[in-house]
């Protein structure tokens, strides 16, 4: 469906502008897990009102669902901090790169967990990612500067966590629906990020300039673009949404250029298409799990999710 396909991209362009809007807030001093808080905070105001919408078959008493809601939950709070760290430690071209990594990551906890066989096939596509990384990053040129060490790994780091919360929902959906899932794993996140984020800052966010930009980080990041990506998914395939998925990290590289002012030189550009064409030959090729984000059981029919 066209339609369906559609929100997909959506749902990828909100999450590409995050990325830019959460550069700007950090840009004015603002730290990387209270950015995050209020992009989980407000992402879970919009998803109780799907959960209210449609309560039907929620699988809330289940506690298979809490427990791997909660894992799911774990996984996004790390991949909503680890990017904006990245970002503030680097740039948003790069951190939104790394992260695109995350299906690399899915193979390699699906071969540890004998879930998935490994071929050469797919050790060849992982080793390309690695190269593409070593480009991206300039870690083989120690006066490059701009991205750090901490940088880079806070990019891996949230491609990581979001394969964490892949196989977080993954598991969770035999067990209720979508904005059930969501609900607890933003509720998660909510506590760990509140835990972990400046409590002065998190007081007074909303109170500041600043707080259109952090409203629109929460609807755009996490809001809108959830529901949007879930529902679309479910009637579309995993190879297009692979592909429509690429809109994320080019539309967030386009925001740190343009608007943000960032450079990249000619080898980290060479990098970033490596990474981009790699990964997605691998999700269109392979197939679950390497797609963005399993479809809930029971989903298919437009019941769940919709």
């Amino acid at each position: 469906m066209a339609g369906a396909t559609a929100l997909v991209m959506l749902a990828s362009l909100c999450w590409g502008l995050s990325g830019g809007i959460g550069g700007i807030l950090m840009a004015d001093g603002w730290d990387a897990f209270v950015v995050s808080f209020y992009r989980g905070a407000i992402g879970l105001v919009f998803v109780l009102g799907w959960l209210a919408i449609r309560p039907g078959n929620s699988g809330l008493a289940n506690r298979k669902l809490w427990f791997w809601s909660a894992i799911a939950g774990l996984g996004v709070a790390g991949n909503f901090s680890f990017y904006f760290l990245s970002i503030s430690e680097g740039s948003v071209a790069v951190a939104a790169t790394l992260m695109y990594c995350a299906p690399v990551f899915v193979y390699l906890l699906s071969f540890a967990l004998k879930l998935e066989s490994p071929t050469p096939l797919k050790w060849a596509a992982i080793v390309m990612v690695m190269v593409g990384i070593v480009l991206l990053t300039r870690i083989y040129d120690v006066n490059a500067g701009g991205v750090t060490a901490l940088g880079v790994g806070a990019g891996l780091l949230a491609g990581l966590s979001y394969a964490i919360f892949i196989f977080g929902f993954k598991y969770a959906a035999p067990h209720g629906t979508p904005q059930a899932i969501l609900t607890i794993a933003f509720t998660a996140l909510v506590i760990i990020l509140g835990a972990f984020g400046d409590s002065s800052e998190i007081a007074i966010a909303l109170s500041t300039p600043d707080w259109p930009l952090f409203v629109t980080l929460g609807i755009l990041g996490a809001g809108l673009s959830f529901i949007f990506y879930i529902i679309g998914l479910n009637h579309t395939a995993p190879a297009v949404a692979s592909i429509v998925a690429m809109v994320e990290p080019v539309t967030a590289s386009l925001f740190g250029v343009v608007v943000l002012e960032e450079t990249l030189v000619a080898l980290q550009i060479v990098g970033m298409a490596l990474i981009l064409a790699t990964v997605t030959a691998l999700s269109v090729f392979s197939g679950p799990p390497a797609a963005a984000l399993p479809e809930p059981e029971g989903a298919g029919d437009g019941e769940q999710a919709d």
